[in-house]
């Protein structure tokens, strides 16, 4: 098998709801340069790919109950940035939301941290719009909302235009001659659509990448569209095997209907392992982290406002197909009442018994807590030892339903810790993640070959038109956190 695409997901605060109030967790945003260095250190010794930085353009109280990482965020440009000096070989990718940013302005910053990181940048381009991040870059919500990906599209050609603005070779910077720029290698960028407009070139030498790899993420028809013809790395999540078997196909199709050589798009699933030396240490761990994360009815008055609706014992019982309200979040599960469960319900009681050990009619049954909290936080998680999930990845690998993984840590930083210096190692040992780089470049981790220049090769014109597919005006499900 192909070896696996490894990278890290980068929460500072971890990505698990309840992960800062985690014995011994980072939980203060003053401290994240610190924790960044840390990890960055961590990750390249333990010879990933990738450090990945989300984004959120907004914040406000009801993100401290969905997703506390969210609140308080260094800007991901700056993170790289930052990064970018403290680091060698690592990749380092950060996200950009097409529907705000300027295309000039975020092609003038990439192709830099490209040339001061020595061609180790990415970016992931996102497109959501959310009323409050509008509002914060003074456009209108429904407006911006149901542009997105026919901006989206447009953006992205621009992008590579502005990169491509020098030949390789146009900075001649001859002494002896005077001639500092070969005038003819300095290209005309001009690109007019219905939703970009930017003339260039580029103030900015082209990167040593040439263009940096793009990611992208979603699940909607129209996401899978643009990661097929625009990105490097689709960030899909997947319901279990079968799924991303399915998923990959379809976008590896896609890939091969727009021109591309579908090979060239790779396909990464986000994961959360929680990792102990044992399985019951593990299995601690996720029950700690479910025990802390609170459920709409542990406040007497009712939950405070912004929090979660899916975080409740009325939503639970929609989906176990039996009235619970009533019973209190710290109600035992007894067989008996597991029995009157509908199918949903059943598979929820054997995924609590997977993650935390919790079974009804065990020595430590799960309350109703345990399972509130595990259908209202749906992330790909893996419970286990290091070995559990080397073994994991490696089946997915085996199977050919992704090309490699973006691992969250639930609690930084001794997730990460255990990930880098449990699981890495162990991957390693099998052969399917190499002990040394092998490239100095980000495209050269992922695989993938240096593009041309898209102005000397006379393809610039050739750009895609939007794709026509509609897409909801609500928040996109392809916005990567």
């Amino acid at each position: 098998m192909s070896r696996l695409i490894l990278g890290a997901m980068v929460r500072a605060v971890g990505a698990y709801p309840s992960g800062w109030r985690f014995p011994g967790a980072h939980r203060h945003p003053l401290g994240d340069a610190a924790l960044l260095k840390r990890t960055a250190a961590l990750a390249e010794a333990a010879r990933l790919d990738y450090l990945f930085f989300g984004d959120w353009l907004a914040t406000g109280k009801d993100l401290e109950y969905r997703d506390p990482y969210l609140v308080a965020r260094i800007d991901p440009l700056s993170a790289i940035t930052f990064l970018a000096g403290v680091t060698e070989r690592i990749g380092l990718i950060a996200t950009a939301n097409t529907t705000y940013a300027d295309p000039y302005t975020l092609a003038r910053a990439t192709a830099s941290v490209d040339i001061l990181s020595g061609g180790r940048a990415g970016l992931n381009l996102v497109t959501g719009a959310e009323p409050r991040a509008a509002g914060n870059h003074g456009l209108d919500f429904h407006a911006a909302n149901e542009s997105r990906y026919d901006r989206a599209v447009e953006f992205e050609i621009a992008l590579r235009r502005l990169w491509d603005s020098f030949d390789d070779d146009a900075i001649v910077a001859d002494a002896e001659t005077g001639v500092f720029l070969d005038e003819a290698k300095l290209h005309t960028t001009d690109f007019h659509g219905a939703h970009v407009s930017v003339t260039g070139p580029l103030n900015v030498a082209r990167p040593p990448q040439g263009h940096l790899p793009i990611v992208h993420a979603g699940t909607s028809p129209r996401s899978r569209l643009f990661a097929a013809q625009s990105a490097d790395l689709a960030l899909v999540a997947v319901g279990g095997l079968d799924h991303a078997l399915a998923v990959r196909e379809e976008l590896r199709s896609l890939a091969f209907e727009s021109g591309r050589d579908d090979r060239e798009l790779k396909v990464i699933a986000p994961v959360l392992p929680i990792i102990g030396d044992t399985l019951a240490e593990a299995q601690g761990i996720a029950d700690r982290l479910a025990e802390l994360l609170p459920v709409a009815e542990d406040w007497a008055g009712g939950p405070p406002r912004g929090f979660p609706e899916a975080r409740s014992i009325r939503t639970l019982s929609q989906l176990v197909e039996l009235e619970l309200d009533g019973l209190g979040p710290d109600r035992e599960i007894s067989p008996r009442l597991a029995a009157d469960f509908g199918a949903a319900g059943q598979a929820l009681i054997e995924l609590v018994a997977a993650r935390t050990g919790r079974r009804p009619g065990g020595p430590n049954p799960p309350r109703i807590r345990h399972l509130v909290v595990q259908q209202a936080v749906p992330a790909s998680m893996i419970v286990g030892t290091a070995t559990d999930i080397a073994d994991e990845f490696e089946a997915w690998a085996d199977a050919g339903a992704v090309d490699g993984f973006n691992v969250l840590s639930a609690v930084q930083p001794a997730q990460f810790e255990a990930f880098a210096l449990g699981v890495v190692p162990e991957l390693q040992r099998r052969g399917v993640f190499p002990r040394a780089y092998e490239t100095d470049t980000l495209r050269g981790h992922l695989g993938l070959a240096r593009p041309a220049n898209v102005h000397a090769h006379g393809a610039a014109e050739a750009g895609r038109a939007p794709a026509s597919t509609p897409e909801p005006a609500h928040l996109s499900e392809s916005d990567v956190k």
